[in-house]
C-alpha cells in the first residue's frame, strides 16, 4: 500500500525544512538529531507508579539503567529493552516515552540498558552490556521486585539486534530461560542483500545508506558480519530460544531479514507471532504521539508480554 498519510506528512516536513539524513551528520550531530525527532514525534511521557535512574556493574565499567516500575505490586515480570540507533545513536532518553507505554500496558517492569555506542565501542560492547544487564536483573530479582521466571527481552532496530543477540548467549548459558522475545523491525543480517534493502533508498526515510553508515561504525572486520551476535539471521541453530514478537515495516530496507529471522525461528519450532505494517516505514514504532499504527504496534507489544508472562 502507499505510505501511511500520517508518516508521509512527517516525511514531507522534513524534506521542506531540507532535514540532512543522518547518515550525513558527524555522530554528535546525528545522536542530537535523532533524539529531537523522536522526541517531537513521540508524544507525552506516561506517570508511572516509579521511575528510577541507577548504574550496575557492566564489562567496561558503570553501565546507566532506568528502571520504570508500573505500580507498587510485587513481584512483577521484567522486560530488559534495549534501544534502537544503529548501535551508534540513541540512549536511555530516546526509549523514555515507548518504555513507560510498554511498562503501563504491559503491566511489567521495564528496565532500559544505557549500553556502549559504536564507533567509541564497536561490537560486540554492546552485546556484553546488555547480557550483564540481563543477568543483574535476574540476579537481584529479589531486590527489584522481580519475577525471575518472569524476563523478557525486547528492542527496536539494533536494539532488537542486540536482544535477539543475547538469548544466543543466555540460551548457550543454560541457566536464564526467558519468557519471550520483542523484535522490532530488528536487524538480523548485516551482509543482507535482499529485496527490501535495495528497493528502499528514500533520502527522508530510514534506507539502505542508513544501514551501511550504521554497519561501518559498529563493526570493525569482515568477520564481524558473519558472527552469529551481529548477524542472528546466520546462527547455526535457532531452536531452543523464547518465543518471538517480530514487527516489520513495509518500506523498510530491514523488512525482509526480519521476516527471515521470523522464519527460521519457526521452522526451528520457536513459537512466534509475525506482523507487517503496511504503509509503515522504519522508526515508527517510537511515533505514537503522530502515527496511530506506532500505538497499535506499542498496544500489540504489551499483549504479547502480558500473554508471555501469564503464561510461563
Amino acid at each position: 500500500m502507499p505510505l501511511d498519510p500520517q508518516l508521509r506528512t512527517l516525511r514531507e516536513q522534513r524534506a521542506r525544512r531540507g532535514a540532512a539524513p543522518l547518515y550525513t551528520l558527524s555522530v554528535e550531530q546525528a545522536r542530537a538529531a535523532d533524539l529531537a525527532s523522536i522526541r517531537a514525534a513521540g508524544g507525552t511521557p506516561r506517570a508511572l507508579y516509579e521511575v528510577i535512574d541507577r548504574h550496575l556493574p557492566g564489562p567496561g565499567g558503570e553501565l546507566p539503567v532506568r528502571i520504570y516500575r508500573p505500580s507498587a505490586e510485587r513481584p512483577l515480570p521484567a522486560l530488559l529493552y534495549y534501544f534502537g540507533g544503529g548501535w551508534t545513536l540513541g540512549s536511555i532518553d530516546t526509549a523514555d516515552v515507548l518504555c513507560r507505554d510498554l511498562a503501563a500496558e504491559a503491566g511489567c517492569l521495564v528496565v532500559t540498558v544505557g549500553y556502549r555506542l559504536a564507533p567509541e565501542h564497536p561490537f560486540p560492547a554492546a552485546v556484553h552490556d546488555c547480557l550483564a544487564a540481563l543477568r543483574w536483573v535476574a540476579d537481584h530479582a529479589g531486590e527489584l521486585g522481580v519475577d525471575r521466571a518472569g524476563i523478557a527481552v525486547g528492542g527496536d532496530s539494533a536494539g532488537g539486534n542486540l536482544a535477539a543477540a543475547v538469548t544466543l548467549l543466555a540460551r548457550a548459558d543454560g541457566d536464564l530461560p526467558l519468557a519471550g522475545q520483542l523484535l522490532v523491525y530488528p536487524n538480523t543480517d548485516q551482509l543482507a542483500d535482499d529485496a527490501s534493502m535495495r528497493d528502499n533508498a528514500d533520502p527522508w526515510l530510514f534506507n539502505h545508506h542508513s544501514v551501511a553508515w550504521y554497519g561501518r561504525h559498529y563493526l570493525t572486520t569482515p568477520q564481524d558480519a558473519e558472527n552469529p551476535l551481529a548477524s542472528p539471521l546466520r546462527a547455526a541453530d535457532l531452536g531452543g530460544l523464547p518465543p518471538a514478537l517480530v514487527v516489520t515495516a513495509e518500506y523498510d530496507p530491514l523488512r525482509d531479514q526480519g521476516e527471515a529471522y521470523a522464519a527460521r525461528l519457526a521452522a526451528a519450532g520457536v513459537p512466534v507471532e509475525l506482523t507487517r505494517y503496511p504503509g509503515m516505514a522504519h522508526g515508527f514504532f517510537a511515533m505514537a504521539g503522530a502515527v496511530d499504527a506506532a500505538r497499535t504496534a506499542n498496544l500489540q507489544a504489551a499483549r504479547f508480554l502480558r500473554d508471555r508472562f501469564e503464561g510461563r
